[in-house]
């Protein structure tokens, strides 16, 4: 899973909005917590973080004020993640601050 997200390569589409991202990325992430979810939820962990890294990671290449700065953009997925929380699949099926 780790590997599918990264080939995804998200850092590489900053001329997209987040909800470009979360409609291109929602059903895998589904299908992930769906069949995973029942199984072994344990293995979630990592694909949360995963992708909310990614996130904090595309936030750096799209807006110039987080260049340089992962933690900045971090805050920024998280404050995202608490104002819109049904934006990202992971966000709605996995609640908390788990990712970060």
């Amino acid at each position: 899973m780790n590997q599918q997200i990264r080939s995804w390569e998200l850092h590489l589409r900053s001329n997209w909005s987040l909800e470009d991202l979360a409609i291109a990325c929602n059903p895998v992430i589904r299908g992930w917590f769906n069949y995973y979810g029942s199984y072994y939820r344990s293995a979630l962990d990592d694909v949360v973080r995963q992708l909310d890294l990614r996130l904090g990671k595309w936030a750096e290449w799209k807006y110039k004020r987080f260049r340089g700065h992962s933690g900045r953009a971090i805050k920024w997925v998280r404050g995202v993640r608490k104002r819109e929380p049904k934006l990202f699949a992971h966000w709605q099926l996995y609640p908390g601050t788990a990712g970060l």
